[in-house]
Formats: C-alpha cells, structure tokens, sequence
C-alpha cells in the first residue's frame, strides 16, 4: 500500500507549537531590550539635567545658602525635577552640594544624583591656556620651555 505524501495533522500542530513558542521568547527579548532602553535614556538624561544644574550653580559665582531647593527644567522635549541639597563640609569655606533629577513622568525615586563643590577654598581653574603654535605646544606657565609635537612638526588646528 502506498503512503499519501505530506505532513499529518499533528505533526502541523508540533510545528505551530514550537514557532509560537520561539516567536514569544523573541517578542519578550525584545519588550525587554526596549524597557532597557528607555531606563538608560531616562537614567542618562536625569544625569545630565543634575550635572547642568550643578554647573549652574558653579558658573553663578554665588555660594548657595545651605539647604533644599527644587525647580523643574525642560529638556529633551521633557519636563524634568531636580532636588539640590546644600550643606557645609569639614573645610571651611566649601559646601557640599547634591543633585538629584528625575522625568516629570517618574513619581518617586530619583533617577540620577551628581555631587559636587563649591567654595573659597577651593583653587579656580588655571587661566593659563595652551597656545597652539605650528610644530610646538607654547609654554604653558612662564619658565616652562615649549615641547615638540610628537611625530615632528605638523599644524594642529
């Protein structure tokens, strides 16, 4: 007797099984790599926003009072909070500030915290900057002979 060709039945059914089984282990590997995702841009984002904050306060040339303070901020077309904490240190003069920041979209938690400091004690950055100069690096403090570039003399732009 001669077998009719093709799948049976259940052997369609074994493989409908199986494919959907590999496609939902796919569909939830790549849920998850998106849910990944967004948390580090939100994690990024909120890192940036304390850092600016922080920034803003060192380029204000004025010392914060000690304490909390809070605003909001857009950017990335997004709204997000920022939390600065203002405290003395062990060194007089200097104060301790923290950043924490979070998406409008986030509740509780804080998403990213910078620290930082500010204050009399510590030195101002170096006014001196390099000079570019074809085939040298000028000196950089007075007495300081200029050094060759590596690899000879080239222009740097």
């Amino acid at each position: 007797m001669r077998r009719a060709r093709g799948f049976t039945l259940i052997e369609v059914l074994v493989a409908l099984a199986i494919v959907t089984i590999g496609m939902a282990a796919v569909l939830e590997a790549l849920t998850s790599s998106a849910n990944v995702t967004l948390f580090l841009r939100h994690k990024i984002f909120a890192e940036w926003v304390a850092l600016n904050q922080l920034e803003r306060v060192r380029l204000s040339g004025q010392y914060p009072p000690n304490g909390t303070s809070t605003g909001k901020v857009k950017f990335a077309k997004d709204t997000w909070h920022w939390r600065q904490k203002v405290s003395a240190t062990a060194v007089p003069g200097v104060q301790r500030i923290e950043v924490m920041a979070r998406p409008k979209s986030q509740s509780r938690g804080w998403a990213a915290s910078v620290t930082g400091y500010i204050g009399r004690a510590i030195a101002p950055p170096n006014p001196l900057t390099p000079q570019w100069i074809e085939g040298t690096i000028a000196p950089m403090a007075p007495g300081v002979p200029s050094q060759p570039l590596p690899g000879g003399t080239q222009s740097l732009p």
